[in-house]
């Protein structure tokens, strides 16, 4: 079952586990180092994740409006573990999360910067793309918007 914390609830274990995959997959995987992944907008944040033996095998963040570059909430850091991909678990993320963004922080508009090459996983979930291709730290991204 995926848990949702605001910054301010998550054990430090959580907080642990959310930096280890983001490193996994954002730096050792796709060799993001063009900016710090940790950018104190997550103080701000809330959590989106699942476990697995202890382990966090997803996470996402949703970046309340007031924080977003996009001037609306938005989704980012969006991930799954290599081992773990090709289940879904990145869709019933989405859906978690814009549930989540729907029925609690009473928000319809939401906002994202999608790698190109996973873009259908947006638009299965609603999402369109509202932009060209542009690079994002020199990977192909796409804005999206539900």
């Amino acid at each position: 079952m995926f848990k949702i914390k605001h910054f301010n609830d998550l054990s430090i274990n959580e907080v642990y586990e959310i930096a280890k995959c983001r490193y996994e997959v954002f730096a050792c995987e796709q060799r993001i180092f063009q900016e710090n992944d940790f950018d104190d907008i997550d103080k701000n944040c809330y959590h989106v994740f699942l476990e697995k033996n202890n382990k966090i095998i997803a996470y996402s963040r949703i970046v309340p409006k007031e924080f977003s570059s996009y001037n609306e909430i938005s989704i980012g850091r969006v991930l799954v573990l290599s081992s773990s991909r090709k289940q879904g678990i990145a869709k019933q993320m989405m859906y978690v999360a814009i549930d989540f963004i729907k029925f609690n922080l009473h928000e319809n508009n939401i906002t994202l910067s999608a790698q190109e090459y996973i873009k259908d996983l947006y638009l299965s979930c609603g999402f369109k793309e509202i932009s060209d291709v542009y690079d994002e730290v020199g990977i192909p991204h796409v804005k999206m918007r539900l």
